[in-house]
């Protein structure tokens, strides 16, 4: 595994963790879960975590999706997300598309998911910054996935890639289920807030 930047992973070491690189910016939060014959409860964010230093709140949104489905690649100026997947099992690609980064044109694979009935699956929560080009497919035959974001949606800072871009160039799969909107490029209005 190749460490390109300082990333929050938990309490657990990156090869525990086992992503492939990091991105700068980019926090992923393990999440613990407490079992008993009920079910189990599980804390997402809090305010004051590191995950969630601007204490910024815009929208919370959820968003089922079938298998093969892929959402990819989406990006904004301003926005900051935080993603969760409490069910099901989907594979979380980012890639990090600023060049004032120190780590830009890297990729950061996650599989995000219920562990307890998808192997290979890590029950955490991800913050993605601005710049970062982010996108998803599903791998189990549902999956839900939960998002703050820090505002509320603006159609000015969307952006989009196509899911098959050649920028990215990442390998989807077999039969990919998109929309039109996976398939084309829209530039933001907004300008993109500065890395630092």
């Amino acid at each position: 595994m190749e460490k390109v930047a300082e990333a929050v992973v938990g309490e657990c070491t990156m090869e525990e963790f086992s992503i492939n690189v990091l991105i700068e910016g980019v926090v992923v939060k393990e999440l613990k879960t407490h079992l008993d014959p009920r079910g189990f409860f599980r804390e997402v964010v809090r305010v004051t975590d590191p995950l969630f230093e601007d204490g910024v709140f815009g929208q919370w949104s959820h968003s089922k999706m079938a298998k093969d489905v892929v959402k990819a690649w989406h990006y904004h100026h301003i926005q900051t997300d935080w993603w969760y997947c409490p069910i099901g099992k989907i594979q979380t690609v980012l890639f990090d598309n600023r060049p004032e980064s120190s780590t830009y044109k890297q990729k950061m694979i996650i599989e995000m998911g219920d562990s307890t009935e998808h192997a290979g699956a890590r029950e955490v929560c991800v913050k993605i910054p601005p710049g970062v080009l982010h996108g998803c497919k599903v791998l189990s035959p549902q999956a839900h996935l939960f998002y703050i974001t820090s505002e509320t949606y603006n159609t000015g800072d969307e952006g989009r890639f196509p899911y098959n871009s050649s920028l990215v160039g990442h390998e989807w799969g077999d039969n990919p289920l998109t929309v039109e909107n996976d398939r084309r490029e829209i530039r933001p209005a907004s300008h993109r807030k500065p890395l630092r």
